[in-house]
């Protein structure tokens, strides 16, 4: 748990390297919603999405309505029980991800990706966001089914030829892949500690981006982990 709390910033380390990080959270994008529908019959769905440090992943979804549950982890490796300390290493494969659960009668996968791509990070940063580095870091979607594949693979494809960011997207698609919750501390993270210095500068942005630019899809009181 120390280097945990050492990588995401605390202390006296977290000081200096805030200082020397950019000056605040990348400032979400107003962005055009995807062109391809995703009707879905379900009651429950689920989407797991990777974008740089998993705890303001994880705040942006927990405060979208329709979101029934949003939690933090690690996918995309081939450690079998990964646990943080591995992870961070950057040679086990895994990305920090989200595994987000939704009622898409509410909010479909398409909504998850236009806020994935306009409030939860920077889809042109290749292996990092912020100040965390590595591939564990990456942008990655990892399509829990065909249909959401398609749908990525074409909303990339379209926000691309739109020419709204000034770098191309890097955000990969990969395939399903077997979802590790991460330990109990990191979850509902940014709920628990909002006046920690990491948070406020990078995470609590992204909340505010979303209820900026998606007021109908924000809600106040988060979907926590705890409460479940």
């Amino acid at each position: 748990m120390t280097n945990a709390i050492a990588r995401c910033l605390l202390g006296l380390g977290a000081a200096l390297l805030i200082a020397a990080a950019p000056a605040a959270a990348e400032q979400a994008v107003r962005i055009p919603a995807p062109a391809l529908a995703m009707p879905s019959g379900a009651a429950s769905e689920t989407a797991v999405l990777a974008g740089g440090c998993f705890w303001g992943v994880q705040a942006v979804y927990q405060h979208t309505t329709g979101v029934t549950g949003a939690v933090s982890g690690y996918a995309g490796g081939k450690t079998r029980a990964p646990t943080y300390e591995q992870v961070t290493t950057g040679r086990t494969g895994h990305a920090e991800a989200v595994k987000v659960t939704f009622d898409p009668r509410q909010v479909s996968f398409g909504d998850i990706l236009h806020i994935y791509f306009s409030v939860v990070h920077d889809p042109t940063q290749l292996n990092r966001q912020g100040p965390d580095t590595g591939t564990q870091y990456r942008s990655a979607i990892f399509a829990q089914s065909e249909a959401q594949a398609k749908a990525a693979r074409a909303y990339i494809a379209q926000l691309d030829e739109a020419g709204v960011y000034p770098r191309p997207i890097v955000t990969r698609v990969e395939g399903k892949a077997a979802f590790h919750p991460a330990e109990a501390y990191h979850q509902d993270y940014a709920a628990r500690h909002p006046d920690n210095r990491y948070i406020a500068r990078y995470d609590l942005p992204k909340i505010a981006g979303l209820k900026s630019l998606f007021p109908a899809r924000y809600r106040a009181a988060p979907a926590l982990v705890a409460a479940r």
